[in-house]
């Protein structure tokens, strides 16, 4: 069983969209997607990194950009650990 997804995005961002058909090209049926907006805790540790894939665990992200491909790396586990936390 795979562990939930959580994609952080803002509205209105093209790269937002892309990263979502690679969820869709990867399989992934069920995504959380979380806007991040402009100001606030969110907005300062992801700003310009978005779209952000992100397991519910919350021990591993996926910096845009990436493809089905790298989606499905990322899920069977192959992306590094997060930087800095």
């Amino acid at each position: 069983m795979s562990r939930p997804l959580i994609l952080y995005r803002r509205e209105s961002c093209h790269l937002c969209d892309y990263a979502l058909e690679a969820l869709r090209a990867a399989g992934v049926a069920d995504v959380a997607t979380v806007d991040i907006g402009w100001d606030g805790p969110l907005a300062e540790r992801y700003g310009w990194r978005i779209p952000v894939l992100r397991d519910a665990a919350g021990e591993r992200e996926l910096d845009w950009p990436f493809d089905a491909f790298g989606v499905r790396g990322f899920i069977a586990g192959g992306a590094a650990p997060l930087n800095g936390d």
